[in-house]
């Protein structure tokens, strides 16, 4: 069985040549000067835009958004505590970076709606994602059987509800069965139900 051409550009992605190397080389000096979110003509990375639902038609955007990497910090203490316990560098979030670049994407298109993202390039301070953008007022969307599912209502702000890709993953949706008992419908969810069945039944009246 013969593979697809997008079969071979992800191979060039998981195992680049020379060639392709120089080429994100040069994009990432493109990149940095560039604002956090810009918008783009078509996808750098056809093969996994195309597995994530982009089609090259009309209604769909694209956008290029930037994130800095590393963990949280606070501000640092000047006096009255002990400095050793304050917890100033070193935070992890639950959120993954991609999740809150598609949150960020999201707040400056309110109109549209994220379907999905991808990583594309990163250096030593920085990560780049691609955002796959659905105009759900769009006719050409809103007449498509395969995709005017997102004009519903129930799909507005879904980015801030973790309903793509990448916020499934931070919700820990992606796994099933054993130890993914706490997960579904959601962690604050589960935890909510466990404190109502463990709250004491009032004892009764004789």
């Amino acid at each position: 069985m013969s593979k697809s051409i997008y079969s071979y550009i992800g191979d060039q992605w998981k195992s680049p040549s020379k060639e392709h190397k120089a080429l994100q080389k040069d994009r990432l000096f493109h990149y940095r000067r560039e604002d956090a979110t810009v918008k783009v003509e078509k996808p750098t990375r056809i093969d996994r835009a195309r597995a994530l639902g982009y089609k090259a038609k009309q209604g769909y955007i694209m956008a290029r958004t930037r994130i800095r990497r590393g963990g949280m910090h606070k501000h640092a203490i000047t006096s009255g505590r002990r400095a050793k316990r304050t917890g100033i560098a070193k935070i992890t979030m639950r959120k993954s970076l991609q999740m809150i670049a598609e949150e960020r994407t999201a707040k400056k298109y309110p109109n549209l709606e994220i379907l999905n993202s991808y990583w594309v390039a990163e250096d030593g301070r920085h990560k780049w994602y691609e955002m796959i953008m659905v105009d759900p007022h769009h006719p050409v969307i809103m007449a498509d059987p395969k995709i005017n599912w997102i004009c519903s209502r129930a799909q507005k702000g879904r980015v801030h509800r973790g309903l793509t890709s990448a916020g499934k993953k931070s919700r820990g949706l992606m796994n099933k069965g054993k130890g993914a008992e706490k997960v579904r419908p959601s962690r604050q969810k589960h935890l909510s139900r466990n404190k109502q069945s463990r709250t004491p039944h009032p004892p009764r009246k004789s």
